[in-house]
């Protein structure tokens, strides 16, 4: 195991994949994705975290397999600046249970994250989800909401009948930035992450660069992090690269830039709290 030393006071990376090509199980990532079709394996990120003074990160699941989850542990288990992994079982299977026991006695478990962005939308209120998310909420697991707008609706049901369950939506959803104040959808997607604001949700300051226009700057993101800021406020705003897929739209450093502009007119300790100090909050680490 790596025995480098974390550096107080730096931000954290609350959401970044990994995946080898060979492993096979990626249904979605294909040589279309030119950028990502190749590895991105721990020691192609560790100079961009040194370089930006980031000082951890938390690894997401990029397959929905129980295997690509043991994978992301293992990672962890060698390499110290993983803080945690959200990885994935099939909620829906009678042994889901067993699947998150099996993960969660081989280490830095801290969530989980069906991919709810191409099923249908009620998909994850199904009973035969109940006993996984259940179990989450006795085990302290934080439920990753990788969804899409018109998803929103079920994950506030969700919220509600599982109050003691700790959900941040990815990615804010991914609202349609491309479009900017044009976007018809927008009003409905306020409105709906301001219900799950006040439901207690949290939400991930990431993936928004993938939303938007090509070459977009500070001004473009700046419709859905007023939005962001208004509803969840710096308390429950997690920042993250999602890296590698960034990579279809700038780069790490870019990103930095970007978010650092959205961020000038915080405090110091509002800062603090969305480049590091949520993400020790919502997934609890040491």
């Amino acid at each position: 195991m790596s025995t480098e030393p974390l550096r107080s006071g730096w931000r954290i990376d609350a959401h970044q994949h990994f995946w080898r090509l060979s492993r096979g199980d990626y249904s979605w990532l294909t040589p279309q994705l030119a950028p990502l079709w190749r590895d991105f394996e721990p020691e192609h990120l560790r100079p961009l975290l040194d370089r930006h003074k980031i000082a951890g990160t938390i690894a997401v699941q990029a397959a929905d397999t129980l295997e690509e989850s043991m994978h992301l542990l293992a990672l962890a288990a060698g390499h110290d600046w993983i803080l945690g992994v959200v990885g994935w079982v099939d909620f829906r299977s009678p042994d889901a249970v067993e699947q998150i026991e099996t993960l969660r006695r081989h280490g830095r478990l801290v969530g989980l994250r069906p991919m709810l962005q191409d099923l249908e939308e009620d998909w994850i209120l199904d009973a035969r989800c109940r006993a996984a998310l259940e179990h989450m909420e006795r085990t302290g697991l934080v439920f990753d909401a990788l969804v899409r707008p018109r998803h929103l609706p079920a994950i506030a049901q969700l919220a509600q009948r599982h109050p003691a369950l700790r959900v941040v939506i990815d990615h804010a959803a991914k609202p349609e930035l491309a479009a900017g104040a044009r976007w018809p959808g927008f009003s409905a997607w306020r409105e709906r992450m301001a219900a799950l604001a006040d439901a207690g949700a949290w939400v991930k300051l990431s993936g928004l660069l993938s939303e938007a226009r090509a070459n977009a700057d500070a001004a473009d993101l700046s419709i859905c992090f007023d939005a962001l800021r208004s509803h969840f406020g710096f308390e429950r705003m997690l920042w993250g690269s999602d890296w590698p897929v960034l990579e279809l739209a700038a780069d790490y450093s870019r990103w930095i830039t970007l978010t650092d502009r959205l961020l000038q007119d915080c405090t110091p300790a509002e800062r603090e709290l969305v480049l590091g100090g949520n993400a020790r909050r919502c997934y609890r680490l040491p």
